[in-house]
């Protein structure tokens, strides 16, 4: 054995005692992995199958019109003849935490003029009133994906992510920044926690809501 070694050229040698002294090294638990925060996965529900821990932005006919379904073990939010949204308060930190995704779904095609299709609002501060201060994310049947509309003193500002009446049938994936949006869109920081999230089918639209989280992206800090 000691002949070999002394036979084996020095960076032959070199490059096996370094692949094994790698060999030996632990193997991080954490290593490739991403923080990751359920925001709503849709798994419980009350009696009339409202989801729990959410609540009507106006009165209780949003209750009859936001119903949790299940298809292939996969539960989801169904919206149907919706005049409202509804709101769930949930708090985590935008700064480490920015990038949330969501799956709708459109059961049919919406009606003719019925905008917005279908909306995601995320909220990261209140105002002086504690009003959410929120960025709506919008399907549309008409605006140009990536159209800013300005909500005003009491309005949403909104951003389109999809345009126009297709898929049917099919599920689709939204990314958004919900940190830099914000910061690009208010002008400031948001709050240390979030305020909630929001959902709302357009008139007469009937779109499926699944499972909505957030996670560490390409941005981790304030500034």
């Amino acid at each position: 054995m000691n002949r070999l070694w002394s036979r084996m050229p020095t960076n032959h040698l070199l490059a096996v005692l370094a692949g094994t002294f790698l060999a030996l090294l632990p193997i991080s638990p954490l290593l490739g992995e991403t923080e990751v925060l359920i925001l709503e996965d849709f798994q419980s529900k009350d009696e009339q199958g409202f989801p729990v821990g959410w609540e009507a932005q106006r009165n209780e006919t949003a209750l009859e019109a936001y119903k949790v379904e299940q298809e292939g073990g996969e539960a989801f939010l169904s919206a149907q003849r919706a005049t409202q949204r509804v709101f769930k308060r949930i708090a985590w930190d935008p700064r480490r935490l920015p990038i949330v995704t969501w799956k709708w779904r459109l059961k049919a095609e919406p009606p003719q003029g019925a905008d917005p299709v279908a909306a995601v609002y995320l909220s990261l501060d209140t105002d002086l009133l504690v009003i959410p201060v929120a960025t709506k994310y919008v399907w549309s049947s008409n605006k140009p994906k990536g159209t800013i509309t300005e909500g005003g003193l009491f309005g949403a500002s909104e951003i389109v992510v999809r345009t126009g009446s297709q898929p049917v049938g099919e599920w689709v994936e939204e990314r958004v920044n919900a940190y830099e949006d914000f910061k690009r869109i208010h002008q400031h920081e948001p709050a240390e926690e979030t305020w909630g999230i929001s959902l709302l089918a357009g008139p007469g639209v009937e779109i499926d809501f699944g499972t909505l989280t957030a996670f560490a992206g390409e941005h981790r800090g304030g500034g």
